[in-house]
């Protein structure tokens, strides 16, 4: 399958979620409170049910008079994980009394059950009323060997006694968030039954992917919960959330996740030929434009470009050229526009690193309209300072002779030929290895000393 990406029109204020969490680790505290944690949630555009901080009774009565009645009251107290325990969570308060009253029993109870606890307060919100809405739990978790792992499942108090979560390693797209629901039994019961109807999947769907993002963003954050993630036909609603710092983020976020997500930093707007150029990482909705671009392409330069004549391209060989492994593969387009799925693909290059790194394979191909444009020096020269910088020693080739457009753009790049018959083989060495004698005499200093 192809699957679809975020909206383009999406855009999560990173910084803003960064000031959030870098605001509680300078504070010296390992968790945010529930309203820190829905303001980083509403910075990656996650629906949130609004919430005001009340640090006394009296100061949530007046809340509660802002935001309207009926609401709910809960506890915000650090180290209490779970609201339930202390009873920290009031529903559907409709007066200044009730609300008053709520707020005192928590206090009592806290100090009952949890000496150790300090309270922060209160935080007041609406009380929504949604009587066909499930209540679902999204949760982010980090494993010492896998990374950071999503679940996904039936949420509310009773969620860990039901046990109903699937999980999936990030980063995310909508087939895999798909998948991951469809892992679940609370599947069956999103789908919709007797009068329930079904729920908008497409917005549960979003959530997961823009968890995903999060998660590849944010090296800060060691746990995410969700829970409830309240989701009917009329979409979804965060009504509580938790997060939870890591202790040494230490490396990237990008770094300590298992599958390598899409490097949107490599993306760039360049100028070739007199015209603007939108360069970028190849990603897996980019195969309906590679379809297109090899549709509308001669033969020949087909035939120059895989050692033999093409017939047309299967969805199954399109999906393997553009849903690459980032760790081992680049493979980086030029578009006309940033506009997709309308833009156009003008030319791309290939570079398949050996597990070793030592060693990179590339391919490089323009089409007839964008030639004598500097098109092919220009993505070539990308790859090659992309894999420079990787560390990748060695970049090879091989190219039919008779294709001499691909020999000179391999000359002009730096690029040593070797010509085999039919075929020309085309190195350039990247980041040489030091010779052995070298490493020997480094070695014999270091045993001297």
């Amino acid at each position: 399958q192809t699957p679809a990406s975020i909206p383009g029109n999406w855009q999560p204020d990173v910084a803003q979620a960064r000031e959030l969490l870098a605001a509680a680790s300078a504070a010296g505290r390992s968790t945010l409170t529930e309203l820190e944690a829905k303001d980083v949630l509403s910075a990656y555009g996650i629906p949130v049910v609004e919430s005001l901080l009340a640090k006394t009774a009296d100061a949530a009565v007046a809340a509660a008079a802002d935001i309207g009645f009926p609401v709910v009251l809960k506890i915000v107290a650090p180290g209490v994980t779970h609201k339930s325990e202390v009873g920290g969570v009031a529903l559907d308060l409709d007066t200044a009394d009730a609300v008053r009253a709520a707020a005192e029993g928590m206090r009592q109870r806290l100090r009952d059950l949890r000496p150790d606890a300090v309270l922060g307060g209160f935080s007041v919100q609406a009380m929504v009323r949604r009587p066909q809405a499930h209540e679902l739990v999204v949760s982010v978790a980090t494993d010492p060997v896998f990374g950071p792992v999503i679940a996904f499942g039936q949420g509310g108090t009773a969620a860990d006694i039901v046990r109903d979560r699937a999980v999936s390693l990030p980063p995310l797209n909508t087939v895999l968030a798909r998948d991951l629901v469809s892992r679940t039994r609370v599947s069956k019961l999103l789908a919709g039954y007797s009068d329930h109807a079904a729920i908008d999947f497409e917005a549960l769907y979003l959530v997961l992917l823009k968890v995903s993002q999060m998660v590849c963003d944010l090296a800060e954050v060691a746990e995410i919960d969700i829970n409830p993630l309240l989701a009917d036909a009329d979409g979804v609603v965060a009504l509580d959330a938790r997060i939870r710092l890591a202790a040494h983020p230490g490396r990237r976020a990008r770094e300590r996740l298992a599958i390598r997500p899409y490097p949107a930093e490599l993306e760039s707007r360049v100028t070739a030929g007199g015209g603007e150029v939108f360069l970028r990482p190849i990603r897996p909705e980019d195969e309906p434009a590679l379809r297109a671009f090899f549709e509308s392409v001669p033969e020949e330069d087909l035939r120059m470009r895989f050692f033999a004549r093409r017939g047309e391209f299967s969805h199954a060989e399109l999906a393997r050229y553009s849903q690459i492994d980032y760790d081992r593969e680049m493979t980086f387009v030029a578009f006309d526009s940033a506009d997709v799925p309308q833009a156009r693909i003008l030319g791309y290059v290939v570079g398949l690193s050996d597990p070793d790194n030592v060693q990179a394979e590339f391919a490089v191909q323009v089409h007839p309209d964008a030639k004598g444009r500097g098109m092919g020096r220009l993505l070539m020269n990308t790859l090659i300072g992309y894999l420079r910088g990787n560390g990748t020693q060695t970049l090879t080739g091989v190219a039919l002779s008779a294709n001499q457009p691909m020999l000179e753009l391999a000359r002009r790049v730096g690029m040593k030929l070797e010509g085999h018959g039919l075929e020309t083989q085309m190195t350039l060495e990247l980041n040489p290895a030091p010779p052995p004698h070298h490493a020997g005499k480094r070695e014999r200093r270091a045993s001297k000393g």
